[in-house]
Formats: C-alpha cells, structure tokens, sequence
C-alpha cells in the first residue's frame, strides 16, 4: 500500500522551516559542512539537508540531535540538567493520570458546565 501524504497545516510546515533553518545557521556558525553534521549525527548528509529545508519525513529524533550538536537549546533550555528534571516530573505527573480513556456511555449524566 503506498504511503498517504496528508498535508501538513501551513504553521506545522512554518515551524518544521524555522527549526531547519536554525539547525542550518548553527551548523554554518561552526563552519561545518552538511557531510560533517551526518558524520557527528551518524545520519546521511541527504537527512541533514532535509532537515535543513523542513522536511517532514525527518525522524523527530534525528531533528532533536542535529539541533543539539548545532547548538540549539531543546525546548529552550540550555542546561541538560534541566532536561532530565523536567523528564523526570513529567513521568511522576503521567503516573497520576488514568492509564486509559473510556468514552462516556451514551445517557449518562451531563458534566458541561
């Protein structure tokens, strides 16, 4: 069966760009060249340049490492520290939640407010 290619929403497409442009200029500021970033990334060039030109078939992962190798902060944060700590809350936070969602059976009470 051949791959679906649902179009992206136009700001979705907007921020693959940016962050493709960002991990570009970073790769630039350090004089390397695409084939040096796949080396340190262990990645083809051809996935550095289409991350560079916001392509969606990049694996988030791959984006993820290339920005931190270009000197990106991830999610804003420059401390790596900072990083695992948030992990971390985020996992005791999951932890409280619900494993799983159940619909409401039809006829039960309204809750909207």
């Amino acid at each position: 069966m051949a791959k679906r290619n649902v179009p992206l929403r136009p700001h979705v497409q907007d921020a693959l760009t940016i962050w493709g442009q960002l991990i570009k200029q970073g790769r630039i500021d350090r004089k390397w060249t695409a084939k040096e970033l796949a080396a340190r990334a262990n990645v083809s060039e051809q996935t550095v340049l289409a991350a560079e030109a916001g392509s969606r078939g990049a694996a988030v992962g791959t984006v993820i490492d290339l920005s931190d190798l270009v000197g990106i902060p991830i999610f804003g944060l420059e401390d790596r520290a900072e990083l695992a700590i948030r992990r971390k809350r985020g996992e005791e936070m999951l932890a409280l939640l619900p494993s799983r969602v159940r619909r409401a059976k039809s006829g039960s009470a309204d809750d909207d407010f």
